[in-house]
Formats: C-alpha cells, structure tokens, sequence
C-alpha cells in the first residue's frame, strides 16, 4: 500500500499517437529507491527529506514539503560554519512519527587552511514531525570539545511553490507570481498568488531568535562551552498565517498529539503475535505503514494511495485496501464507503468523465487541476472503483453487520448500480467497459 499508485498513468501498450500516452506519463528524473529518502506524512500533508534531513532543490528533485498537491518548501539545507554536516545515522520511529537525525561536524579550516575544529566534536540531532499542515523541528547542538568552541549554524530555505504535477516534470508555460518575503525578526512569511488567484503562504518560525536572519537564510553565532547544549526550534506552517511562534513547549505538545493521534487509530487493529519475531515485524512495519498513510476524513478514516505522488484520494485504491483490511480494522472500510458516497457522481460531466452514480478515480488540490491544467480536480475515469464499492459495501455488511451504516449507503449503492447497467455496459453486452470522454481523460 504504501508503494506508489500507477492509477494515473496511461499504459505504454496503448495504439493511440505516443504524444497522447506521455500526456500524463510523468517520470521524475530522480530515483526515489536509489536515493532513499526519509518520509512523513500526517492528514493532506507529507514530506520527502534526505538522510541528513535536508530537502535540497534542484532538477527533478522530489524533496520538500508539500500541502494539498503544493510544494510549500522547496529548499531546506543546514551547514555548520558553511560546511555539510557528516550523517551519523537516519531514523524513522517504529510509528513512523517522528524523524531523528544525528550528525556530526567534519574538519574545519579557516581562510589560511589551519584546522580550526577537528572532526566528531559538536554533535547536531534534528528531532522532526508533521502535525497539522505544519512540520515542527526541534535542533540540538552538542559540544563535546574540553574547550569553549565557536559555532556558526546557517540554515537555507526557498519556497517555490510549485504544483505536484510539476514537480513530477510537467513544464508550464506560464505560473503565478511571487509575492516579496514579509521578514520579521524571528520569522519569514513566504507567498505566492497562483493563476488560480489562491494565495498560499509558508511561515517559518525560529525560537530562539537567530542573530542573522534574510529572506532566505538564517544564522545563529553559538559560542559553546565544554559539554555545553543548546536546541532551536523551528516551524514550518503551510498557509498559517497567524502570529504564533514556536517554542519548546509547543514543539512537546504537538509532538504529544502527534503521537496520541497515530496511536489511538492504530490501536483499532487487531492484535498479530505469533512465534516469529521476524514475521511480527513484518506486521509492525506493515501496521504503522497502514496507519501513516490514513487520513481522518468527515466520514471517517481514508487510506491515500502513496508517498510521494499519490498522497491522496483514490477510489480503487481505497476500495481494494479495505476489502484487504476487513479483518484487520473494519472501520477503514466504513470511512472509504462514507466518503467516496458523499462524492458519488451526480451528473454527466466529460471534463471528470463523470457520469451519474459513477465513484471517484482521484482528487487533486493544487493550481493546475483547479486551473483544469490537469483534469483530476475531482476525476471519475476508472473502469473498477464503481464495482468495488458495491463489492466492499456487501463485504462490510457480512464482516459487521452494521446494519444502519449500509441503509444510509443504500442510495450510493443504488446509484452505483445503475451506473454499471447504464453508462458502464456502453455497448448493452452485459460487461462494463471504459471509455474516456474527452482527449484529455486517462486512456
């Protein structure tokens, strides 16, 4: 589940011209696997880091933090005393919760190549978690020197605030403009007004107050005694515009509801154990990769398809999920029939390829979808997300008997199989096909 969803791809085989099958083929020029980035995710956001937690920019990179199909933070890059601090180790919490990594100082020179700071001497540990449209950070910094050691801490950030499909490789002709950074002293607000004239705003915070600070860096001069601590805290809000500041306290109690959240719908899994410890592992990482990718929805909870480029709504995806999750945790499949009903299709639409009764393929957010630049805003062309519903919705009744949550469904259902006897059998031979509507619908 948690790998990534090829729902929006045309499939290579297809006859039609080749410049008709690349339309929504979008390959990243980098690969994830070989590069093997470090994730989060929490609710509409999620976030690709590399080991030593950076999100580093450049052609086809796939780091950053992204909100509702927008990249809210492209670039994001700590040195010490301007050199790349060395990776001691990477890790994810067993929940997926939070992201620890420890790193350490290489040898540093002054202008006149003399060595000022021997390697492994100031130890940094990035503490980080997304809660809320927000990513929150907390930096450690250790001197573990016999002697007072001069530290410089630079940070680099950017905001390009590109749309997800862009980042994917689509090439725009033309983007919304840059809005000039608002720098406050221990603060930047970074926004952008779209084509779609939405203005979206990354805020980041910085407790305590950095000695330097710009529109796109900040600087913090430490002079550390021997054995000598010091933690920063940073957050990055997606469209939070208010006036809140990070601190450690806040930094603990999101990290407390963080952590609260990811456990309480977790825990409605049923309990594995066997004799294996390898296999019981197998179903912890499988459980809490389950859960990560869950997102609560009015209806309850909704499994996304996959991080980086799927971590959204899609129908058979959910729909196959809770069909294979019934046992597991039926209340899954409570949230995916609630949720795909409540966004049944209601009328004939050839942009969607939305034809009344027919369930929902994919969900998009960003500016180009709302621009109809991509047509997935809120997309129906899937041959099999209809038939799963009915499937999953009689699935759900023999596994719970939950009588009042399928009469409440029963007109969805209806629906859905009218749909499979009228628009989906196009050609009246008892077998539903698909078709899109327009050139630009999924092969």
């Amino acid at each position: 589940m948690s790998t990534a969803s090829v729902d929006s791809k045309p499939s290579v085989a297809s006859a039609e011209p080749a410049a008709t099958v690349a339309q929504f083929f979008i390959p990243a020029t980098a690969s994830l696997q070989e590069r093997r980035p470090r994730t989060l995710k929490h609710g509409d956001t999620f976030a690709v880091f590399d080991h030593n937690g950076d999100a580093l920019s450049g052609p086809g990179s796939p780091e950053g933090l992204f909100h509702r199909d927008t990249r809210y933070l492209s670039h994001f890059y700590l040195a010490i005393n301007g050199k790349r601090p060395m990776l001691l180790s990477s890790t994810l919490r067993e929940d997926n919760a939070t992201l620890t990594c420890d790193l350490t100082n290489p040898d540093l020179f002054d202008e006149k190549g003399k060595l000022t700071l021997g390697h492994d001497l100031i130890h940094l540990r990035r503490s980080r978690f997304l809660w809320n449209g927000g990513c929150h950070e907390r930096l450690a910094i250790r001197n573990y020197d016999d002697r007072r050691q001069h530290v410089r801490v630079e940070i680099v950030f950017a905001a390009d605030f590109a749309d997800l499909f862009e980042v994917r490789g689509t090439v725009r002709v033309r983007k919304g403009r840059h809005l000039t950074p608002v720098v406050e002293q221990d603060s930047i607000l970074l926004s952008y007004i779209g084509l779609d004239e939405r203005k979206r705003s990354t805020r980041i915070c910085f407790d305590p107050r950095p000695d330097q600070i710009c529109s796109d860096q900040v600087i913090y001069d430490l002079h550390l005694e021997p054995h000598e601590v010091r933690s920063f805290f940073v957050e990055i809000g997606c469209d939070r515009v208010a006036d809140r500041r990070p601190s450690h306290r806040s930094f603990f109690l999101a990290l407390r509801d963080a952590r609260r959240a990811l456990r309480s719908s977790s825990s409605r899994a049923a309990s594995i154990v066997t004799s294996n410890e390898i296999f019981n592992e197998v179903v912890r990482r499988s459980v809490s990769d389950l859960y990560m990718l869950m997102t609560d929805k009015p209806e309850g909870p909704y499994p996304y398809a996959g991080i980086p480029w799927f971590s959204t709504v899609f129908g058979r995806d959910a729909l196959i999920t809770a069909l294979e999750t019934l046992w597991l945790d039926p209340q899954i499949a409570r949230g995916v029939l609630g949720h795909l009903a409540a966004n049944q299709a209601a009328e004939i639409d050839p942009i969607a390829d939305a034809e009344p009764g027919k369930i929902l393929h994919e969900v998009r957010y960003g500016e180009m979808a709302e621009l109809g630049e991509v047509p997935f805003r809120r997309y129906y062309g899937s041959i099999d997300s209809t038939l799963l519903f009915v499937l999953l919705a009689g699935e759900y009744l023999k596994r719970t008997a939950d009588f009042a949550t399928i009469q409440s469904l029963l007109p969805a259902i209806e629906a859905a199989l009218a749909w499979i006897d009228e628009h989906g059998d196009r050609d009246g031979d008892g077998f539903v096909e698909y078709g899109r509507r327009t050139e630009e619908g999924l092969i």
